[in-house]
């Protein structure tokens, strides 16, 4: 009898989120929270490392927070937006500032939906999911489309 080695695969790969957030402490508590909801999070302080960063990774989704010394969210999320490869992955806004004046030019600069910060931790995590799903059902259809 022959020996058979069966490849276990082991767990799926979760999902990349880069959470783009100057402030230390804030970066650090979604950091946590996001990988106890069991996703890979890499992490970026600048507009300028966002762009490097989501370029290297291509991720799931970024959380883009929007005011940051140099290049702010806006223009980063602009930038990212002109990588092929980036251009269906969701980018949440994440701003301090009212979603009535704020939520509009977030959507305009490329942006998929806004949440003000603060923020309940459930109402980002049913947000994180669902662009996550809706990206992951897009490769598919992209991928028998293709077929």
């Amino acid at each position: 009898m022959e020996n058979q080695t069966i490849h276990d695969p082991g767990p799926a790969l979760s999902p990349t989120i880069l959470l783009v957030e100057d402030f230390d402490d804030t970066r650090l508590m979604m950091k946590m929270w996001l990988a106890k909801n069991g996703y890979r999070v890499v992490e970026a302080e600048s507009g300028e490392e966002a762009i490097s960063a989501a370029q290297r990774e291509l991720p799931d989704l970024i959380l883009m927070d929007m005011m940051m010394p140099g290049l702010n969210g806006l223009d980063a999320t602009r930038r990212i937006r002109e990588y092929q490869a980036l251009r269906r992955t969701p980018i949440v806004a994440v701003s301090a500032y009212g979603a009535d004046e704020y939520r509009p030019l977030a959507i305009e600069a490329g942006c998929d939906e806004y949440i003000s910060t603060p923020f309940e931790p459930q109402e980002l995590a049913d947000l994180t999911e669902s662009l996550i799903a809706t990206k992951q059902q897009t490769k598919t259809d992209v991928f028998l489309t293709n077929r």
